[in-house]
């Protein structure tokens, strides 16, 4: 498996698996632990999670599995996010959807992480959404404080544009270390507007959310994703790919911006998938025109 320096004491697998959806697959936690061991077995070492998933549940659900088998929390990095705040039965003080980046709401969102994941550290906290009402002063406060505990490791944003990233790290003593984005062949806003140039600009991997596109491309659900279907599957033909899907992770990770693809599901033929798409090169003729299949013209 490839892997991405984040920092010199930082690296990450170069495909991601997210847990956004672990409460969903309804598993005991012997069959979640079977899985976390599987994706390490395949050199997958970076979990991707955020307190609000499965409204809070998925982080205990990953913690539980985990407290099984303690020694495996060595050989993986963890990422969560905090930031937004939801309407939960499990959180019934939350009266309304909204963004929280107070020093007082990380330090207890990161508390709350600890306890349900099972750990002592958190390789790399984000911010799971720019807020409004940010104040990056205290965002550093917390951040600073989170480092010096020794509780979190790094940290680094989500969704974040470039003046938004500037912002919030010009307070910091210390580097954020990525950005997670919605990258895929579909979704082309950050390659657009100059959200993935910033990530290059600062020498700073991003991890790439939906990089299937929430599974738009295969339902088929409108004009767009009928007529890069049918490229993607040219493609598919001319380099020997199982899938579309494996296309779409390529033309990712054939993208100089060294992407790291979060794969969220929990079958192991999928993940399988996404890991031999690492061996898939496409040349520009072929980049290029899932680029523009998706752009719906010709580049200028």
């Amino acid at each position: 498996m490839q892997r991405i320096q984040m920092t010199e004491d930082l690296s990450f697998s170069r495909i991601i698996h997210g847990l956004w959806r672990l409460s969903d697959w309804n598993q005991p936690k012997e069959e979640t632990l079977s899985f976390i061991q599987h994706n390490l077995e395949k050199g997958i070492t970076t979990f991707d999670h955020a307190d609000i998933y499965g409204s809070y549940t998925c982080e205990g659900l990953f913690g539980d599995a985990l407290s099984l088998q303690p020694s495996l929390r060595e050989k993986m990095e963890i990422v969560t996010k905090c930031g937004i705040v939801l309407p939960s039965e499990n959180r019934p003080e939350h009266q309304t959807h909204h963004y929280n980046t107070s020093k007082k709401h990380i330090i207890a969102s990161v508390e709350n992480s600890l306890q349900n994941l099972k750990t002592d550290y958190i390789d790399l906290l984000l911010i799971h959404r720019p807020d409004p009402f940010m104040s990056g002063e205290e965002v550093a406060e917390a951040f600073t404080q989170l480092k010096n505990e020794g509780k979190v490791l790094h940290f680094g944003v989500s969704n974040f544009k470039d003046h938004q990233w500037n912002m919030l790290q010009s307070y910091l003593p210390f580097p954020l270390v990525t950005n997670q984005i919605e990258l895929s062949a579909y979704h082309l806003e950050n390659f657009e507007d100059g959200t993935l140039n910033l990530c290059q600009e600062k020498r700073v991997a991003p991890m790439a959310w939906s990089p299937l596109a929430g599974g738009a491309i295969f339902k088929e659900e409108d004009e767009k994703a009928v007529r890069l279907q049918h490229t993607l599957k040219k493609v598919q033909k001319e380099v020997g790919a199982k899938g579309i899907d494996e296309v779409m992770y390529a033309w990712l990770l054939n993208h100089p911006a060294n992407i790291m693809p979060i794969v969220g599901s929990g079958k192991k033929e999928r993940i399988q998938n996404a890991i031999d798409s690492l061996s898939i090169t496409l040349n520009h003729d072929q980049w290029f025109e899932i680029l523009q299949t998706s752009m719906g013209h010709d580049v200028p």
